[in-house]
């Protein structure tokens, strides 16, 4: 019998379980090794998982809408028609644990696969040969019944994105929507239906009824970890105030370029960093590490709860136009759950901003496996006595650093601040060229 477990695979290095969003095959479909089946949300992003097998989808066993353990069973493969019957006579009589494939080895493979390295096999979008498209326009390409080869996609690398589909069915060059999806959710307790954290709109979690317990999404699941993870950090925090007219006019004359304010204080704290490498740097049992590279992470609120932080990399070394490029793809991928593990797992600084907010200071909570975490506030008008003991109205804003102690000590943060301060009040314009 060549019947094959298909398993929720590890798609970062901090998942333990993984929750459906979609079947992208139905019982009975064909199948080829290398294909996408399922699309899986982790505690950062959702991810298209592909099929290790040849076959038919013989089997699910977790259905669209619920959580699964890594390494656990969620469907069946059977290699022929003939054993699609036998597989779900399996699932019905011994579950998933119990089941017997023709060669222990594949098992064992896909078994073993909560480790980094199968987060890039199973979840990347980028191999060459292969259709790429995300995992929201596979499904409505389905309903309204659009061949995919045959669109050009919008997105990033790309990617053939759900406007694409909309986009080609509203000419009339495809039927009208079919009305069974291949993957109807099934009926459960969880309050959100698949789709819904891939719209920017509010999901029914959002929407509390007085009494009512809500259980956490994934990605706030992921967050809470992450948060108690950090208590047993002896941290510090240093407060600063700089001066912002520079850097706000700078920002005035390139913003029709498409420079933003996240991408402008990402590259100053950057530039500032390469003469703090220690700022930089992380606490290890064997010692410092020393970061190679300069990674900027900032943290971005999902719109159906949760937090993530997308990486801007090599932050110093790119110019602000590029960087603002960067940052508004990363954004808008972020609120759909499409950034791959090395846009939010990279980081070695993280910016919390929360000035747009008209929020004054704050004090940011440092997040595992980096040294530093700078708090933002709004930048406001201050009356300032002037050097020639004049007063002046000056536009202000409020840092708060907070800091690993293990490794990072007072002096070390002030220093970064005064030369973080120096650089935005004096010389902003050097973050242009």
């Amino acid at each position: 019998m060549s019947i094959h477990e298909v398993f929720m695979p590890a798609l970062s290095s901090t998942m333990t379980e993984g929750k459906i969003v979609s079947w992208v095959k139905s019982p009975g479909d064909k199948v080829e090794k290398g294909e996408t089946v399922v699309v899986v949300e982790s505690d950062k992003a959702d991810m298209d998982v592909e099929t290790f097998y040849e076959g038919f989808l013989a089997h699910i066993i977790v259905e669209a809408g619920e959580t699964a353990p890594v390494g656990s069973a969620i469907a069946f493969i059977a290699e022929t028609e003939a054993e699609i019957e036998q597989a779900k006579s399996l699932a019905n009589s011994s579950g998933a644990a119990a089941t017997t494939t023709s060669s222990p080895e594949p098992i064992a493979a896909t078994a073993s696969a909560a480790t980094p390295a199968l987060a890039s096999q199973n979840g990347s979008n980028h191999k060459e040969g292969r259709l790429v498209a995300s995992p929201r326009a596979r499904k409505l390409a389905k309903e309204l019944k659009v061949d995919l080869t045959t669109l050009q996609g919008s997105g990033p690398h790309g990617r053939i994105v759900a406007e694409d589909v909309e986009a080609l069915s509203n000419k009339g060059k495809q039927p009208a929507p079919a009305p069974v999806a291949p993957a109807a959710p099934v009926a459960t307790s969880a309050p959100v239906a698949p789709p819904a954290p891939r719209t920017p709109a509010p999901t029914p979690v959002v929407t509390a009824v007085p009494g009512q317990i809500v259980p956490l999404t994934t990605f706030q699941n992921a967050v809470v970890r992450n948060m108690v993870a950090t208590i047993s950090v002896p941290v510090f925090r240093v407060g600063y105030t700089i001066t912002t007219d520079g850097l706000d006019k700078l920002y005035k004359q390139i913003k029709s370029k498409g420079v933003t304010m996240t991408a402008l204080l990402a590259k100053a704290v950057a530039v500032t960093l390469q003469k703090h490498p220690l700022l930089n740097a992380s606490y290890s049992d064997q010692g410092i590490v020393y970061h190679s590279d300069i990674n900027i992470s900032v943290a971005v609120a999902m719109d159906d709860g949760g937090l993530i932080t997308p990486v801007l990399q090599n932050a110093d070394a790119v110019d602000i136009y590029s960087l603002s490029r960067t940052w508004k793809s990363l954004v808008e991928r972020a609120r759909a759950k499409q950034l791959q593990p090395q846009e939010y797992n990279s980081g070695t600084f993280t910016l919390s901003n929360l000035g747009m907010f008209g929020v004054d200071k704050f004090d940011a909570i440092l997040p595992p496996g980096q040294g530093s975490i700078l708090a933002i506030g709004a930048s406001r008008p201050q009356v300032v006595a002037t050097p020639d003991g004049l007063f002046a109205v000056r536009q202000q804003m409020q840092v708060n650093i907070t800091s690993d102690h293990r490794i990072i000590y007072g002096a070390h943060a002030a220093a970064f601040l005064q030369d973080l301060a120096k650089m935005i009040e004096t010389n902003p314009q050097s973050l242009t060229m």
